[in-house]
């Protein structure tokens, strides 16, 4: 226990707080027990390391540890956390829960055995995740982490500080908003390049390793967890891999499901149950007309990749700019709000505002006579009335 002890002392002092995540002030850290959970690489390691640094400082009340250490290949998790508590700890933060077996059952004991004692756990496994929700049921609140907003992209690449804007002021003001933004720096700028690159705080200045990195977080998932946590057939890997180059070229892709499944050799159950299990693991956003009383077998009525850093990371050409778009506007949107396919337009958010997607030559014609409609328009650096800059839409979180 000692050396995980001295390890996490090392992190701590080394963790830096000049940037922070949007999830560590949104977090009810105070409840008995948390879960973190996030696509590989969006930062849940450092967001707990960072609370604790800011809490609790060297104390020995906290602790950190990761359950990928050798430490856990010998040692139970419930043996560990008797004797942290034995020593006064109070706080226990633990990360990569997904690579110990049982891991879920053990946190439900550990819940059930120690009133006092709080516990944040994370995984990068999203489907280990929802297969182990079941035993700790009533008990973990359960949050999701995205990758970097544009907001967060630019505070974190160019030391900046602007500030999470809400939906319903950046309906209203989205003209003073932009204003006030553009004075401090030029999104227009870097939206391309948050758009190629900018979705995960792990680039490192190098475009090549970057998305070599991401086709083998896509590649682990589909090869090793739809398999092993999903019962998906190893033989169709390959066309998953074909349908995820096909969504991310095409545009806005509606997909047909019964010709897809006919081409896959499986049956329409059977693909829908798998795009469902991509959704899980945040490889695809399916995009639906309602989110009441979706079924597992409901059909989407489009696909997108989770975000736009997959899209150029599976190309083999440059992604079609309308779908490069949407998805972008579809997974800043998603993380707070409902969002649903409509009869007229591209979206509707929260049931109330329809959102079309477009260049600047986009206009409202479609969605003219439609109460609460706005046009989301690229490459433009300012709105007017109910024409707003897409880039406005990175700021939400």
């Amino acid at each position: 226990m000692d050396k995980l002890l001295n390890r996490h002392k090392q992190l701590i002092e080394r963790t830096k707080l000049n940037f922070q995540r949007y999830l560590l002030t949104e977090l009810p850290w105070a409840q008995k027990l948390i879960g973190i959970k996030g696509s590989r690489g969006v930062g849940k390691t450092t967001l707990l390391l960072q609370y604790i640094k800011k809490e609790y400082g060297l104390s020995n009340e906290a602790l950190y540890i990761s359950l990928d250490d050798l430490y856990f290949a010998e040692h139970k998790l419930v043996d560990f956390v008797e004797e942290f508590v034995a020593k006064g700890g109070t706080h226990l933060f633990i990360d990569e829960v997904h690579k110990y077996n049982n891991w879920s059952i053990e946190l439900k004991n550990i819940y059930d055995i120690y009133d006092e004692l709080k516990v944040v756990f994370t995984g990068s496994s999203l489907l280990e995740i929802l297969n182990s929700r079941s035993d700790l049921s009533r008990r973990a609140l359960v949050y999701n982490l995205q990758g970097l907003s544009f907001r967060e992209f630019l505070n974190f690449n160019y030391n900046l500080d602007l500030p999470i804007i809400k939906l319903d002021d950046l309906l209203k003001n989205h003209i003073h908003i932009a204003l006030k933004l553009t004075n401090t720096t030029k999104p227009l700028k870097y939206f391309e390049e948050y758009l190629k690159i900018g979705y995960f705080p792990f680039y490192d200045k190098n475009e090549y390793i970057f998305y070599k990195q991401l086709q083998e977080i896509i590649t682990m998932i589909l090869e090793v967890e739809l398999p092993l946590l999903r019962n998906t057939d190893v033989s169709i890997v390959n066309k998953i891999k074909q349908l995820l180059y096909i969504i991310s070229q095409s545009v806005p892709y509606k997909p047909n499901i019964s010709t897809l499944a006919e081409k896959v050799k499986i049956t329409r159950k059977t693909l829908l149950i798998y795009l469902n299990a991509l959704n899980d693991a945040n490889i695809l956003k399916s995009l639906h007309k309602n989110t009441f009383g979706n079924s597992l077998l409901q059909k989407p009525e489009k696909l997108f990749l989770e975000n736009t850093n997959y899209m150029y990371a599976i190309k083999h050409t440059t992604p079609n700019i309308g779908n490069v778009r949407e998805t972008f506007f579809l997974n800043q949107l998603s993380q707070n709000h409902q969002v649903t396919y409509p009869n007229k337009g591209d979206f509707l958010i929260n049931d109330t505002f329809l959102f079309e997607i477009g260049g600047q030559t986009k206009n409202k014609k479609q969605i003219a006579t439609i109460k609460n409609s706005y046009v989301v328009v690229d490459n433009t650096e300012f709105g007017y009335e109910n024409k707003i800059p897409l880039w406005l839409f990175g700021f939400l979180y």
